[in-house]
Formats: C-alpha cells, structure tokens, sequence
C-alpha cells in the first residue's frame, strides 16, 4: 500500500513538471521582444506592473513564480506531505510493544519452560509479528538440528530488519529531496532576476520584478529547508529506536533458542 502510494505520488510530480516546464517555455519566449523593443517604460506602465504582480507577500510570489514555480511548491507541498505520512507510520510501527509484545513472548517462554514448541509455535503463528516471524522461522526447523535453527533464525532476522529500516530509509530521502527542490527554486528565481535586469530598462517595473524574483528563490529554499531539518532529524531517531529494537530482539531471540538444544517436540 505504501508503495503504491510513492508511485502515484512520483508519477504525478513527474506529470507536474513536464507540463509546467513545457508551458512555461512556452510563455516566457513570447514577451522577449515587446521588452526589447519598449526602450523605456513609462511611470503609469510601471506603476501598471507593481499592481499586477501584487506584492511580495508569499501568496504573490507563489501566483507570480509562473508554471514552475508552482510545479515547484506543488513538489514541495507534496514532499512535506510524504514526510509527516513517514513519521507518523514511523511512530506508529516502529515500537518495541508492536515489534515484540511482551504478552506473546511471555506465552512462548511458558511454552518453551513445558518444553512444548508445538505451542509455541501456534502462538507465534496466531500473532504475527518481526519477533514471532523469526521465532517460527526456528521453531518450523526443530527437527533438524540447533545449527539449522540457528542460520534459519539468522535469514529472516536480518530480512525482517532490512525491512524495518527500509521504513527509515523513506524518510532520508525526502530529507534530501527537499532542499534539492528548494535550491532549483532559488536558481530559477536568480535567472529570472538576471533576465529581469536584461530585458527592462530600470525603474518601478523593474524593481518589482526584481524584488518578486529573489523572494522567489529565498521563499522556495526556506520551504524545502523547513521540510528538510525536521526530516533529518526524524530520520536519526527513529533509525536509532530502529537499531535498539533490532539489538534486543537478537538478544531475546538468542536467549529463546538456546533452549532448543534439548527441547523435543510434543507429540499431539
């Protein structure tokens, strides 16, 4: 499900960009000449210009920025947007009462002191968890020798610990993918500030563009800087709690299976 949900978010991002992009070239290429060719601009022109672009509040800035500039906070809304969904998932499944319940282990340990691991392995089975998946792992194995159990346990604990930090992983990417967003933003906002000084004479009009276009590019990498800091700090500490889980479920499980050396199975 949640991939599923990157890939919708991805494709529409990419659909984003290239329709913006194509419409913005589209339109910055028409008014190039009429600038060149104005000379110089009257004060009811300029005054004309400052009324339109409206201000250098952020509602304006984000209106004036044209089809990529919005395409670029449509990104980074949606960039942020991904970053609470990662937290909040984080929060929510990386605990150790949801990774290893004490109510289960407890039924196991009580399993494995009758020295019935049919039972336990019924417990681990009618609770599926990252601890009972490796515990059944070992206890499937029984009958073939504590070596077996143990590289058994070994394989799907390291597979059921990739997946717990690919979790975290999500989270580095968008840390990283937002202040990359916001930098595009203040390169497009410098080179529409330099064509900006190339294509009109000085004055009012020009001012304002100015004005417009680097609060573009400062507006655009404090928004992907605000997503990216809290981001990266999420991400160090839920890999952290992610670590400390997965290093006492190897001790637990360790502390489990040594049992197993003279445990028989129980016959039904």
């Amino acid at each position: 499900m949640k991939t599923r949900w990157m890939r919708m978010t991805a494709g529409l991002m990419l659909a984003v960009w290239m329709a913006s992009g194509i419409q913005a070239f589209a339109q910055e290429a028409a008014p190039a000449p009429a600038a060149a060719g104005s000379g110089e601009i009257t004060l009811e022109q300029a005054k004309a210009e400052a009324e339109k672009g409206g201000g250098n509040d952020f509602i304006s800035v984000v209106i004036s920025s044209g089809p990529l500039g919005i395409a670029l906070w449509l990104s980074l809304l949606l960039t942020s947007m991904a970053g609470v969904y990662l937290c909040i998932d984080a929060f929510v499944k990386i605990r150790e009462s949801r990774i290893m319940p004490m109510e289960l282990l407890n039924k196991v340990r009580a399993a494995m002191d009758e020295g019935d691991v049919g039972k336990a392995l019924e417990y681990c089975k009618a609770e599926p968890t990252i601890l009972s998946n490796i515990l059944r792992a070992g206890f499937e194995n029984v009958e073939e020798g504590f070596d077996v159990i143990q590289e058994s346990i070994n394989a799907v604990a390291d597979l059921e610990s990739e997946r717990l930090l690919q979790r975290v992983t999500y989270l580095s990417v968008v840390s990283n993918l937002a202040p990359m967003l916001g930098l595009l933003g203040t390169v497009q906002g410098m080179i529409y500030a330099f064509a900006t000084l190339a294509t009109q004479s000085a004055g009012a009009a020009q001012q304002a563009m100015l004005a417009s276009n680097i609060a573009q590019a400062l507006y655009t990498t404090a928004a992907g800087l605000v997503v990216a800091v809290p981001t990266v700090a999420f991400f160090y500490f839920f890999r952290n709690r992610a670590n400390n889980i997965i290093l006492s479920m190897v001790i637990l499980t360790n502390d489990l299976i040594k049992t197993l050396r003279n445990v028989e199975v129980v016959p039904e």
